[in-house]
């Protein structure tokens, strides 16, 4: 069965059983019918998966891991804040007329810095020090950029990537100030477990692994009795990720070239009612 599947289920199990409510505090977000949108939440979960061991992703529902990676590659490859340049739509309610989402997430990996070796913008940064300071503990990104949030449509989710290579294996940290557990958590996981594999592939390394750091891991009240049926489901064994041989240039890879061999799992759920 899958890990991450586990990790998920004793996730939902602790916020549920020993979280946080917020049905008596003052929230922002929203229902579609004005009512608040509460959560259970848990501060400070951390998840750890070994990506040299198998491919996190959930199997008990339906992970849409081709429009995953198509995001990850419109946040971190093609560094753009314009809806227009991705495949899918969960972005539009953030878009205003033209298509862009302010200077947010791909615009901020995509702003020039100076360094000593040159300018690079930050995905450039990470590459370059992969290849040649693999030693650094200086490898990471940040988006959530204090003097552009007024001009972002949406401020970061998951703001920062941290990169450490230990021996011929990378590893990573990734750091998400919130996360909607059913909506995202499974989205999240497997796209920057993707954006790991392709960053190792492009600088000779082995994948080691990925650590999820969410500050507020959330469930929304709506939202518990589908969690609470999801996660009673069987669970399927991970599948394998497979990514084309002979692309070693970050810039090359498509959404073709990344497919996941063997990918058993449950109902897709539909009508998931998102707050705002």
């Amino acid at each position: 069965m899958s890990r991450a599947d586990e990790i998920f289920v004793q996730n939902i199990k602790d916020i549920l059983n020993s979280g946080y409510s917020t049905e008596n505090d003052k929230v922002r977000p929203k229902w579609e019918d004005g009512t608040p949108a509460y959560t259970y939440k848990a501060f400070g979960i951390v998840n750890r998966y070994d990506l040299s061991k198998e491919f996190p992703i959930l199997t008990q529902r339906y992970i849409n891991f081709k429009a995953a990676v198509d995001e990850i590659l419109w946040i971190w490859q093609k560094k753009s804040n314009n809806v227009h340049d991705l495949n899918s739509h969960i972005w539009d309610a953030w878009a205003d007329e033209t298509g862009s989402i302010g200077k947010a997430y791909g615009y901020q990996l995509g702003v020039k810095h100076k360094y000593k070796e040159g300018e690079f913008d930050q995905v450039d940064r990470v590459l370059f020090d992969l290849k040649n300071n693999p030693s650094s503990r200086r490898i990471m990104t940040n988006i959530y950029v204090h003097q552009d949030l007024h001009e972002m449509n949406l401020y970061p989710c998951a703001y920062s990537m941290t990169f450490n290579v230990t021996g011929n294996k990378l590893n990573a940290i990734l750091n998400q100030r919130s996360n909607d557990m059913l909506v995202a958590n499974g989205w999240n996981v497997s796209q920057y477990a993707v954006l790991v594999h392709l960053m190792a592939r492009c600088s000779g390394l082995e994948v080691g692994e990925l650590v999820h750091v969410i500050a507020d891991a959330h469930v929304y009240d709506r939202h518990v009795p589908i969690v609470k049926e999801l996660i009673e489901r069987p669970m399927y064994k991970a599948p394998k990720l497979v990514i084309d041989e002979g692309i070693t240039d970050f810039y090359k890879f498509t959404t073709d070239n990344i497919r996941l061999e063997g990918y058993e799992y449950g109902e897709k759920i539909k009508g998931i009612p998102v707050a705002v």
